[in-house]
């Protein structure tokens, strides 16, 4: 959220911003007036800390709304660091209720030592009666008795942590089984990475202007590097063609080949981030400078290390020819890969008065739109003597927003069945498009935090189907079903003829012993039966499928898996498997060999 939607959210932070305390902290007891005041060149941290000056006889703090992950521990670590100033030398910190200062569940008290800064260390732990799963709590630091101190950079951790990072977020991370994780997106134009290494204390806190909230550079290179190492996966990093320089860029790769070992051969490095944004990129290009300043950064990056997998800032599926032809001006080999996005609002439509159905079926039909656009694309490489065989697709960004009700979005089901369309494009053009990465993994698509409740969307849920089907070989298929068309239906790509309404895709596993089935039901009312010949795969097999009772049903704090995949067992018969799917549906169905 920006801060302005965190203002609309909690009104009392008005009064906050009037008497000097930085959103999102309030003061403890509001009848208390002007006891604050935030003082510029003085601090541990960046340049402002926050004078706090208690009353006599009284206290005078902080607070902040938390949600603590009390479903898995009652324990918290922290630290703060503190320069006292005059008087009473006493700083507590406590959990209390919300908007109830005199409810203490528990506390810690600390003596600041003296006048420079230090840091101060706590640890608290909430009685078992003490808040219940998702009920916001108040977290304090207060002041006694006329004390007078500054206080900069308090953190607040679960004793659980894992490296500051969320073990239910890790958890999700690791049963996706995401093999690339991306660190870019509209940030990456105006990022300069060394402000997000060192020591986590004296990373300077500062404006994300893409977003419109604040950046505390905490998950930096090293954070991004081991999430991959826990998880399992490789990096993806944007490197900042907006307003950061080649020497920039090279210093980064240096410092992750540096951190990473032989591994540093296989990191992506994607130059800049949708560089055609003119709207939404700090320091984009003309596009006079596209090619000059593509192919500075490349060098630069490739001087440092030669076998850079580099992937260049493409243009989007439906406006790619001209941005994409001045790329190909620099020489083949220089980098191997477009990069293209493609974020769409679902409910702008060409049609008017369009209903949710005609939306719902225009959305569910672009990952077919997209896939014919991405043949066209190769068909554009393939037409340059050079660049033919030498340049391939990083389908880098890929998000879906519905903002209407009873439509398809990225956080409800019928987000999940356009995830399990663009998947099986995936599959399909997969020597075209060897690099995926949806917008997101967390948020958007992918893994939901709210009030410390962590949770998959059901699109989460639809690549963890795919990613955990084993598939090893896509093997063709063919398919008899019926199909629809698309007319005046989405803005971006408004003509989609021929749309299937069952879409399949086969795959092997590494052994060749197990049929793996990718489906996708775009149908939006009533079952569909199918009949599927499956020649030699007569053992017992297994189907997991994904469906709710509308395209709007999602998961969220209250209820984490109301959309979660349905297991059935499944066997066919003489090599035909029936199988009816529920409608608007994603289905991963797997058969095992004869014998």
């Amino acid at each position: 959220a920006t801060v302005r939607h965190l203002v609309e959210r909690t009104p009392g932070l008005n009064r906050s911003s009037e008497i000097g305390l930085p959103i999102p902290w309030q003061a403890l007891h509001d009848n208390q007036g002007w006891r604050y005041e935030p003082r510029f060149g003085d601090a541990f941290n960046s340049f402002r800390s926050l004078l706090v000056m208690a009353l006599p006889d009284s206290e005078t703090g902080v607070r902040q709304e938390v949600y603590l992950p009390v479903h898995r521990t009652r324990k918290y670590v922290g630290w703060f660091y503190a320069r006292h100033q005059t008087g009473d030398r006493r700083v507590e910190v406590s959990f209390r209720k919300r908007d109830d200062a005199s409810i203490v569940y528990c506390h810690a008290s600390l003596e600041t030592k003296g006048s420079d800064w230090a840091r101060y260390d706590f640890a608290l732990e909430l009685p078992e009666n003490a808040l219940a799963p998702r009920e916001p709590a108040d977290f304090v630091i207060a002041l006694k008795d006329g004390g007078r101190a500054f206080l900069d950079q308090a953190m607040l951790y679960p004793a659980d942590h894992v490296e500051y990072m969320d073990p239910d977020v890790l958890t999700l991370c690791r049963e996706m089984k995401t093999t690339v994780i991306r660190y870019g997106g509209n940030f990456t134009s105006g990022y300069h990475w060394k402000d997000g290494i060192g020591p986590l204390d004296k990373r300077v806190s500062m404006l994300n202007q893409s977003w419109g909230f604040p950046e505390y550079n905490h998950f930096g290179t090293d954070e991004l590097l081991r999430l991959c190492e826990l998880v399992g996966a490789q990096p993806q990093i944007a490197v900042n063609l907006g307003s950061g320089t080649p020497e920039e860029a090279a210093e980064w790769v240096a410092y992750v080949k540096e951190k990473w070992g032989k591994r540093s051969a296989g990191v992506f490095w994607e130059l800049g981030n949708e560089l055609w944004g003119t709207n939404h990129q700090i320091g984009y290009p003309a596009f006079s400078e596209l090619e000059s300043r593509t192919g500075a950064f490349a060098t630069a990056i490739r001087n440092v290390e030669p076998d850079a997998q580099l992937i260049a800032t493409g243009a989007d599926p439906d406006g790619f020819r001209d941005w994409n032809a001045e790329l190909m001006k620099l020489p083949a080999g220089m980098f191997r890969y477009f990069a293209t996005h493609f974020v769409d609002t679902v409910h702008d439509v060409r049609r008017r008065d369009a209903s949710s159905e005609f939306i719902t079926e225009a959305a569910f039909a672009l990952p077919i739109g997209l896939e014919r656009h991405l043949h066209e694309m190769k068909a554009q490489f393939d037409a340059n003597p050079q660049w033919k065989g030498r340049a391939q697709i990083a389908f880098s960004e890929w998000l879906f927003l519905g903002h209407a009700d009873r439509v398809p979005s990225f956080n409800n089901m019928g987000g999940a069945v356009i995830t399990g369309g663009m998947l099986n494009t995936f599959l399909r053009v997969r020597d075209i498009v060897p690099i995926s990465t949806m917008t997101g993994l967390m948020d958007f698509h992918g893994i939901l935090k709210a009030k410390s409740q962590v949770f998959g969307t059901p699109s989460y849920w639809a690549f963890r189907m795919y990613a955990n089907a084993g598939a090893a070989r896509v093997v063709p298929t063919t398919t008899k079903v019926e199909t629809y068309d698309v007319e005046e239906g989405n803005v971006r790509i408004p003509n989609i003829p021929q749309v299937p309404y069952l879409d399949v895709v086969s795959a092997l596993n590494d052994t060749g012993d197990t049929l793996i089935l990718f489906c996708v039901n775009r149908r939006l009312s009533g079952v569909t039966s199918a009949r599927i010949s499956v020649d030699g795969f007569n053992g017992p097999g297994k189907a997991q499928s994904l469906f709710a009772a509308g395209i709007a049903a999602a998961n969220n704090e209250e209820r984490p898996e109301a959309v979660t995949p349905v297991e059935s067992a499944v066997q066919a018969e003489d090599s035909t498997l029936e199988y009816t799917f529920p409608p608007a549906s994603v289905t991963v169905i797997k058969l095992k060999k004869d014998g």
